[in-house]
């Protein structure tokens, strides 16, 4: 059951695959961010970041529950504003922003921009001259900070695409002080992604408050530290994220420590989650197709079990190694379990949705296979790979369906396509 639904009732009714979000576990996250974080001594702001699952049923929600959002292209911000959310909430971030992502925003009226080289400082004043306004900025930092987490999806560290190294921040701040069209609002940070404690934050809030300081102490001054997303959530039974209102009590420590050793007032914070609220919202269902059992040396046997989606749907376990949790979701089984590996349709041998997952041994085609914490870039991240349709995504609450994407068809494959002749 999902919001008050039955899966199987959900599976006949929007087929498989399908996301399934519950509206009201999305909605109490959400809250739970605003209310950890902005009812606190040091004052901060929420943004739901938009890059884990956008659409602008998710915005509405977003905006209900008083976050602001985080986009980082022009096509987020598009969805974003068709949903009505309101310009002066949203942060625009991306390293390759374009001329016309910028003139984007800013006819819109976007809160904040982040830069995030030296070639976007000049890129955003001259665009702000055209539409004449001036842009409220921050600067995004690489703070050295070696986040706990896949490589792909540590974003501090010295050897990557996103931000300015530390010794760049000062002329970049001097700059973008020359510039009218510019007010440099502050510094941006963010370590990584799928964080379980706040011993990466406590590395990367002291390195940024001493940065604000040594910008203080030349006269600029410091009104926001947004110190970016992160937050884990479980995915499997051995994953143990931290508590939000511990987070947040753990970051407010290490910042108004390093503010008072510093000898700096307190900022304006800003955090960024985007997983720690989708992702546990949202479960996949999938329909069992083909079931292989393959005997292995020493004698044992893996049953690959096949589903009607994979990497299409869920690229995260190709890319990231990512593990989840997996079900038998539409049947009580009391068979011994086996070993499986729930793979996919497509044609690559890494299409793998679960690599090791031990499953009824009864198991047989047309089961309804459920997938836990999919809510976070997994629609986001789907494709069209093999030409098979994007699945579904339905909200439920109260035991109400609300189609927030509708399945993708066969003539939606064939309308970017010129020479379809059906």
């Amino acid at each position: 059951m999902i919001g008050g639904w039955d899966v199987r009732d959900l599976a006949r009714d929007f087929q498989t695959p399908l996301f399934v979000l519950d509206e009201d576990d999305f909605r109490r996250r959400a809250r739970d961010f605003r209310i950890s974080y902005t009812e606190r001594l040091v004052p901060a702001t929420v943004y739901y970041a938009a890059k884990a699952f956008l659409a602008t049923t998710v915005a509405r929600w977003v905006e209900d529950e008083g976050l602001g959002l985080d986009v980082s292209t022009g096509g987020e911000l598009t969805v974003a504003l068709a949903a009505g959310f309101p310009g002066e909430r949203i942060i625009l971030h991306g390293n390759n922003k374009s001329v016309e992502e910028i003139e984007q925003a800013l006819a819109a009226g976007v809160g904040l921009i982040v830069i995030d080289s030296l070639i976007e400082i000049d890129r955003v004043a001259d665009a702000a001259e055209r539409h004449g306004v001036q842009a409220r900025v921050l600067v995004r930092v690489t703070l050295g900070v070696e986040a706990h987490t896949h490589e792909f999806i540590a974003t501090a560290h010295e050897d990557q695409k996103f931000g300015l190294p530390v010794s760049d921040i000062p002329a970049a701040v001097q700059r973008i002080v020359g510039r009218s069209s510019l007010h440099f609002a502050g510094l941006h940070s963010h370590i990584g992604s799928q964080i379980f404690d706040a011993s990466g934050f406590e590395i990367a809030a002291t390195r940024i408050v001493d940065l604000a300081a040594t910008l203080t102490t030349s006269g600029i001054a410091v009104e926001c530290l947004n110190l970016g997303g992160g937050m884990g959530i479980a995915y499997v039974p051995t994953d143990d994220p931290i508590d939000i209102e511990d987070m947040a009590s753990a970051i407010e420590r290490i910042v108004s420590r390093s503010c008072e050793q510093a000898g700096i007032p307190l900022p304006h914070l800003a955090f960024e989650p985007g997983r720690a609220i989708v992702g546990p919202a949202g479960i996949t269902l999938y329909e069992v197709g083909t079931i292989k059992p393959v005997l292995l040396d020493h004698g044992l046997v893996r049953t690959f079990v096949s589903v009607d989606g994979g990497m299409s749907d869920n690229i995260r376990s190709a890319l990231y190694d990512a593990d989840y949790t997996v079900i038998l979701a539409s049947r009580e089984s009391t068979a011994p379990p086996q070993l499986c590996r729930v793979v996919g349709k497509h044609c690559e041998s890494g299409d793998i949705v679960v690599r090791d997952a031990w499953l009824p041994g009864d198991l047989a085609p047309g089961d309804l296979l459920a997938l836990a914490a999919t809510g976070a870039y997994c629609r986001s991240m789907a494709s069209q790979y093999n030409y098979v349709p994007r699945p579904a995504v339905v909200a439920v609450r109260d035991g109400a369906a609300t189609v927030v994407l509708r399945r993708e068809s066969e003539r939606d494959l064939l309308a970017l396509d010129p020479g379809a002749t059906v």
